[in-house]
């Protein structure tokens, strides 16, 4: 079912998805992972009627969404997986003891509960991986929170498609609802109903509904991805070792989707004087225009790639001549002009990348420390050169969520060691991720019953344990 932009029908959806939550909460884990399954297998069913869809309203290619659709069939498939396991509700069972050091200690039992329904944000780069039946979705549906959807206007007829086939496959009304509208999202936010929300986009939208999240009677949680210039560091070693090779991934990174990604590698670090800097600028000068995904993006990636070429101390070396072109730009500037200058660090929605040049490695360190939270940032540095790199590693660490050495952040794998959040801004609970099964934890609470009738405890509480979920039994 799909409600549009007008009060009622918000109304309608978060009052539907608070209705059902209790009841979806209290689904078994095989019946949750059923359910999931099914949504998997719908779209996996529907597959070229929603490529099909996707393409004609996000100029993708059929090549690249039907790798986004599969992605997304897995990432459900995998979260199938994590509810029929029951692993996320951590079930801690201590017994009584009278002699425990601090006091008696009474007999407690703690697991996780959903938080509640759950508004979730599409984003416009990835229609099927972060969009209706996206990794939020998926995840917020795994820990048992009903889900109320607003569609991203980029894609509109997808959208109400895809949540066609999900309602169907679920079977289960309100338990998720789709609506449309700017508007819309605001009042779902602000509704007394909704316990948490989720959001991948700009900076711009981010903060500004997270506000409204925070600033609610009862403020919820809001778990906000919202962009990176993903900062990559190449070491003289690596420079000199392989020049040709790095210059090509990255401007293969820098490119792919037409720099629409939120780990687009925006800044690259490297030393002065070396082959690296002319290698990435022949390579980018190959690369042609290609389309975005909608006129806003293309409009905003204009505007930023202009501003941030006419930053003081900037050189430009890939520059089309037509200002209106969306083809790959990138300026450089040295480490001491970009240091004093913490404007040239924000993110560029698209092909655009910034080449910082440094004659001392040791320089780099505190500047990448000072640069705002990020989602990657890398290391390409040869095996030689690892005694002499801690502070920059260190640096790395504190400034980002994901880490990597000698290769690109554009690929996020969907697996249980995935993290794709970081400190802010680059989210805004940087102490959770929104790829990965660690996902589901954003929407769960603790709960402990201490002394209660087993006749009272829930499910995965008792002894004889219905749902055989892993127990933690201390005694």
């Amino acid at each position: 079912m799909t409600h549009h932009a007008d009060s009622s029908a918000v109304s309608i959806a978060v009052t539907e998805a608070a209705r059902v939550a209790h009841g979806w909460a209290r689904t078994s884990p095989s019946e949750r992972a059923e359910a999931l399954a099914a949504v998997a297998d719908a779209l996996e069913e529907h597959r070229d009627e929603l490529v099909k869809l996707a393409d004609a309203e996000t100029r993708l290619g059929s090549v690249r969404l039907n790798g986004e659709l599969t992605r997304t069939v897995f990432q459900l498939r995998l979260f199938s997986e994590v509810a029929a396991a029951g692993e996320f509700l951590d079930v801690r069972i201590d017994r009584a003891d009278p002699d425990w050091p601090t006091g008696p200690r009474p007999e407690l039992r703690r697991y996780r509960v959903p938080l509640g329904p759950t508004l979730v944000f599409a984003a416009s780069n990835f229609p099927f991986a972060f969009s209706v039946a996206g990794g939020d979705t998926a995840s917020a549906l795994a820990a048992g929170c009903p889900v109320v959807l607003k569609a991203h206007p980029g894609h509109p007829e997808l959208s109400r498609r895809t949540a066609e086939l999900v309602s169907t496959a679920l079977d289960r009304p309100g338990v998720f609802t789709l609506i449309e509208g700017e508007q819309a999202g605001v009042e779902a936010l602000r509704s007394a109903e909704i316990r948490a929300a989720a959001f991948t986009g700009s900076v711009t939208g981010g903060l500004a509904l997270a506000k409204i999240a925070a600033e609610r009677p009862e403020p919820i949680p809001f778990f906000g991805e919202l962009g990176s210039s993903n900062p990559v560091v190449v070491t003289p070693g690596a420079a000199r070792a392989r020049a040709a090779e790095i210059a090509q991934g990255y401007v293969g990174s820098l490119t792919q989707g037409s720099g629409q990604f939120c780990t687009n590698p925006g800044l690259l670090f490297v030393p002065e004087g070396s082959e690296l800097l002319g290698l990435v600028t022949a390579a980018l000068r190959e690369v042609a225009a290609a389309p975005m995904l909608n006129d806003r993006i293309s409009t905003g990636f204009l505007r930023t790639a202009a501003r941030l070429g006419e930053r003081p101390g900037v050189t430009k070396l890939v520059w089309p001549e037509d200002t209106t072109s969306l083809a790959p730009r990138l300026v450089t500037t040295d480490l001491e002009t970009f240091a004093g200058d913490s404007a040239s660090a924000e993110e560029c929605f698209g092909p655009f990348g910034l080449v910082v040049t440094y004659s001392r490695l040791a320089d780099v360190a505190p500047v990448v420390r000072g640069l705002p939270g990020q989602l990657t940032t890398t290391v390409h540095a040869e095996d030689d050169e690892a005694a002499s790199l801690s502070d920059l590693v260190v640096a790395c660490v504190d400034r980002s969520g994901r880490v990597l050495w000698n290769g690109w952040p554009t690929g996020v794998s969907v697996t249980p060691a995935m993290q794709h959040g970081g400190p802010f801004p680059a989210t805004t609970a940087p102490a959770t991720t929104s790829v990965g099964t660690a996902a589901i934890e954003r929407f769960l609470r603790p709960v402990s019953y201490q002394n209660w009738p087993p006749s009272l405890l829930p499910e995965p509480l008792r002894d004889d344990n219905p749902w055989n979920v892993p127990q933690r039994v201390h005694r």
